[in-house]
């Protein structure tokens, strides 16, 4: 065993990579939620959306990209981004599945608002997301999530059907310090450094 010094100001996670290879046996629960497909998504939207959701985890991905980059990802005839919305209309979370690589699904990204955590709305979402991942021609459904998401992601998606077969590590700057996500998000990871 060994451990690894980071220096100040950059974290680090392990990374989990998922997959299915046939679509599960699974129903799919009712929720007081629905699923919307965003025809033309815009970068600005987007990425205020995926703050709200992935702040919380530091997710941080899509905020640093420039605008056009970005627009290129979520436009793309192939990538399908769906709005979860509550009974009052209100956006309350995000899925991006990417179809871009032939006979294959990303569960990009999926995730809902704080808020909502553990009301048993995650395992709808998930069940929908697969649901509609697996279409004509798809072979594989895969994922990944880290140590830094919220602790029941992974198994989520192994109870959800998914079966790890990869693991890495992952070094990045520390998204609060670069100004990029508010230094108040993701309490429960400490900042070390300036």
């Amino acid at each position: 065993m060994s451990y690894e010094a980071l220096p100040d100001g950059e974290l680090a996670a392990v990374v989990t990579y998922l997959e299915m290879r046939s679509p599960p046996d699974q129903s799919i629960p009712s929720a007081p939620l629905s699923l919307n497909q965003v025809e033309v998504p815009q970068p600005e939207h987007y990425r205020a959306l995926f703050r709200q959701i992935g702040a919380p985890w530091l997710w941080f991905s899509r905020l640093i990209l420039d605008e056009a980059h970005l627009a290129s990802i979520i436009q793309h005839p192939k990538v399908e981004l769906l709005s979860v919305r509550d009974s009052g209309g209100g956006e309350v979370g995000m899925v991006e599945l990417d179809f871009r690589e032939p006979h294959e699904c990303e569960l990009a990204f999926i995730g809902l608002v704080p808020e909502l955590s553990g009301q048993g709305h995650g395992k709808w979402l998930l069940a929908e997301t697969v649901h509609r991942a697996w279409r004509g021609g798809v072979e594989r459904v895969h994922v990944h999530t880290c140590s830094l998401d919220h602790p029941a992601a992974l198994s989520a998606y192994r109870r959800a059907g998914f079966t790890p077969y990869k693991r890495a590590v992952e070094r990045f700057p520390d998204p609060r310090l670069l100004g990029v996500l508010p230094k108040d998000c993701a309490p429960q990871i400490p900042i070390i450094g300036a």
